[in-house]
């Protein structure tokens, strides 16, 4: 057996999962702190709160330029490059002696977190063969969301002796060694053959090179030549990022009108975080042997259905219960994104078709509260949460329509015309 049947997870695990893990805690690290730090450096609590959107709209303006930036110089080194320039950034937060600085940093790590993750996943779906694809998205996923865990656990002793702004050290740290890593541990993987067949959609819906590297097209030709999938599977992925965001929006905020404490919420995230990293393996493993929509459907079934139950629990236990409802549904959905991106990427445009496919998970992300914030203003935040869980449910007959055309396990699957 040749090929990708000697391929393995294992083989390129350190090399596809080391940078992520080590740049994820540096993640998990500096994000808790963003509002503390610009309320220490004598922003209002109003203020401080719009300091957390800065990393998120920066993430968003920047989602398509990194694309055709991945495109231009390599995964190789737009992983290296975006890891170095987030720890400078990082840094520039650490001495940030006003807001403004604090707000210019906080914004540049955005940026560079849209360049790594797009490099990343661009990178792996180049090599992952068609048959363990979705366990790697979800590994990928998993020791991300492993990363952020971890990040502000290293980062609470550092603030107890040095102050709230030197969590931000430990991104430094964490950027500096994903930077090496990606490096040197992507210098061997980075030559070895590209199997054409492994990215995603290229053999249906584009040309191009073998290698997916020759050929350079722009970013309105992609989505030109990909709008039929974009128009489909692409609005079941602003449903996925609608539902993952918007569970982080309306459960804190239910908790405290229902007369629980902040600790007490940060309890029941944390139950809910437990139960999803424990799924991670098991949802790739789900997609690779029964197909996306086996995950896909359940994942928004289960949240849609925790966000219409939510308004109903009036205590911790039921609160939590729901919560931790939910983390299984995103659990279960665990690297369901990328996959699908993976599948659909071509072979020439690869890093540009995916940015867009980034781009729409971001209209569901920061779409997501603006609704529940709509509706709670009109008629509160019990109905908010069922508009949002009826969205998120509506999204499942969706995809399951359309997500087996386009299934790669279909050796014989045609276009599908939207």
């Amino acid at each position: 057996m040749t090929g990708t049947d000697d391929f393995s997870l294992r083989s390129i695990a350190l090399p596809a999962f080391g940078p992520t893990a080590v740049w994820s805690v540096g993640v998990g690290a500096a994000l808790p702190v963003v509002a503390l730090s610009a309320r220490d450096l004598g922003a209002s609590v109003a203020v401080a709160a719009a300091f957390v959107l800065i990393e998120g709209m920066s993430a968003f303006v920047s989602s398509l330029p990194a694309g055709s930036l991945v495109a231009r110089i390599g995964e190789r080194r737009a992983l290296a490059g975006a890891a170095l320039v987030d720890a400078v950034g990082a840094a520039l937060a650490v001495v940030a002696p006003n807001l403004v600085t604090l707000g210019i940093a906080i914004g540049l790590m955005g940026m560079t977190g849209s360049v790594f993750m797009l490099a990343r996943q661009s990178w792996l779906t180049a090599r992952a063969p068609v048959r363990i694809r979705a366990r790697a998205m979800s590994t990928m996923g998993g020791v991300q969301r492993i990363g952020l865990f971890v990040g502000p656990f290293v980062a609470a002793p550092i603030i107890a002796i040095w102050g709230t702004q030197a969590a931000y050290a430990v991104a430094v740290v964490a950027g500096l060694l994903a930077a090496v890593w990606a490096w040197v541990g992507l210098r061997d993987a980075d030559t070895a053959a590209i199997d054409p067949a492994n990215s995603g959609a290229g053999h249906r819906w584009s040309g191009g090179s073998g290698r997916g590297g020759p050929e350079r097209v722009g970013l309105r030709d992609v989505i030109r030549r990909h709008r039929a999938v974009v128009l489909t599977i692409g609005v079941g992925v602003i449903i996925i990022g609608a539902a993952r965001q918007g569970r982080f929006v309306i459960v804190p905020l239910w908790a405290e009108s229902v007369g629980i404490t902040d600790s007490q919420t940060a309890l029941i995230f944390g139950i809910a975080g437990g139960a999803e990293v424990l799924l991670f393996y098991p949802a790739g493993s789900i997609m690779d042997r029964f197909g996306r929509v086996w995950v896909a459907v359940p994942f928004l079934v289960i949240l849609g259905a925790g966000m219409v139950l939510l308004p109903l629990t009036h205590g911790f236990t039921a609160v939590a219960a729901v919560s931790t409802l939910m983390g299984i549904g995103n659990g279960l959905g665990s690297g369901i994104v990328q996959t699908l991106g993976a599948d659909a990427a071509p072979v020439a445009g690869r890093a540009q078709f995916l940015s867009v496919w980034r781009f729409l998970s971001l209209i569901g992300q920061n779409g997501a509260p603006l609704l529940v914030s709509g509706v709670t203003l009109l008629a509160g935040l019990g109905p908010a949460c069922v508009v949002l869980g009826v969205l998120v449910l509506g999204g499942a007959p969706w995809l399951a329509r359309w997500l087996p055309a386009y299934d790669p396990r279909r050796a014989a699957a045609k276009p599908v015309r939207a």
